[in-house]
């Protein structure tokens, strides 16, 4: 992964731990730690899981400031939209790509890693924070698509 200061966007803040190791939260473009992100990534403190993780959830909340939704929110359908515009099969329009040249759609690995970061956090937000209790009733019975959108990894759009 291609690592550098990235200025004016949220970003992924790597932390040196001091018995060795590195933390991870995410930062918006003034310096300031996003809380929800950060209580959620503190879960996997010291496991290689709060990396992988924090990307695939700045990437979200980086799409999410441009569909103008918050936690408060993001519903079910949103996040399915979400999961088409990243490279999922979903039966509904999900807006434009977001992964678009040179970057490509998410295999069907990494949509289920996404699936389980994004139910988590979501979860994670209902609960602890107490927003958004008709999203944490439709997450505890739904699942989010996973199944990778052959078409679009072959490169047709």
């Amino acid at each position: 992964m291609v690592s550098g200061l990235v200025l004016g966007d949220l970003r992924v803040q790597e932390i040196p731990r001091a018995g060795g190791g590195y933390s991870y939260t995410i930062l918006w473009p003034d310096g300031l730690v996003d809380e929800e992100a950060d209580g959620f990534l503190r879960q996997f403190e010291g496991r290689g899981t709060q990396r992988t993780y924090a990307y695939f959830l700045v990437d979200h909340l980086r799409w999410r400031v441009r569909e103008g939704l918050g936690t408060e929110t993001v519903g079910l359908l949103d996040l399915h939209r979400y999961m088409g515009a990243v490279g999922a099969e979903i039966p509904m329009p999900f807006g434009q790509p977001w992964r678009v040249p040179p970057k490509r759609p998410y295999g069907a690995s990494a949509l289920e890693v996404l699936a389980a970061c994004l139910k988590g956090f979501y979860v994670h937000q209902c609960s602890v924070r107490g927003v958004n209790g008709h999203l944490l009733g439709d997450l505890d019975v739904r699942r989010l698509p996973t199944r990778a959108d052959r078409s679009r990894r072959c490169g047709s759009v």
